[in-house]
């Protein structure tokens, strides 16, 4: 049974997501804050986290759990469901590591299939074929096995879907990789500027151990490409 934590301080919105997943055979464990969700974490880590960004009397309490959610796990998939969508939160959020970001407004199917997806794109790495376990291009490393990566053997820590994105341009260098082919291998369904935001992310991971990485190329109207030859 996959373990999911929801850390909303609202108590009749987080008895009602609590009410709903459990209804769908997931282990619920609900919070109300940051600090009695990460003492939890550090115990025990959930499957899969549904955060709020403003918790209790932390305007950004979400911002940091998920900074420090990810200190913890590199892969833990990680979700804001939060009222507040304008762009500026949404990047801010997909840059701290977080795996989707949801408006409150979403519908229950919606919510589900999200969560479902990433289950699915976590178990993965569990049906890759041997000869697909590890992929070598000039100084990037993959190993599917183990869902790391690896750039001049030093390595970048990568969420789950910035893992899978990563994979799904070097598996074919050169050749251009649309937003929604992206999105399919990735086991995510967002709209373009998400995409882009996630781009943006991984190429900065990879910028700071490397500063003259220059590998992921955008093809305007197209989509990204990963270039061996750079």
């Amino acid at each position: 049974m996959k373990r999911i934590a929801i850390v909303e301080d609202e108590p009749a919105i987080r008895e009602n997501y609590t009410e709903v997943l459990e209804q769908q055979g997931y282990q619920v464990q609900a919070y109300a804050n940051r600090l009695s969700a990460m003492q939890a974490f550090q115990i025990r880590l959930p499957d899969l986290a549904i955060i709020d960004i403003g918790l209790e009397n932390e305007i950004d309490g979400g911002f940091t759990l998920c900074q420090a959610l990810r200190s913890l796990s590199t892969r833990l998939p990680i979700i804001f469901l939060t009222a507040r969508d304008s762009d500026f939160d949404t990047v801010c959020g997909l840059r701290l590591g977080a795996d989707d970001y949801l408006s409150k407004d979403v519908s229950f199917p919606h919510l589900l299939a999200r969560l479902a997806a990433l289950f699915r794109r976590s178990a993965l790495q569990d049906s890759q074929p041997p000869q697909e376990d590890l992929i070598e291009h000039g100084h990037l490393r993959i190993d599917l096995n183990r869902m790391l990566v690896h750039w001049k053997t030093l390595a970048i820590e990568l969420t789950v879907t910035e893992f899978w994105m990563v994979h799904a341009l070097a598996k074919r260098p050169g050749h251009v990789r649309h937003r929604q082919a992206l999105m399919t291998d990735a086991k995510i369904f967002v709209d373009d500027s998400t995409i882009t935001s996630h781009i943006k992310r991984i190429r900065k991971k990879f910028l700071e151990q490397d500063t003259h990485f220059n590998c992921i190329d955008t093809v305007y109207g197209m989509g990204y490409r990963w270039d061996p030859q750079s």
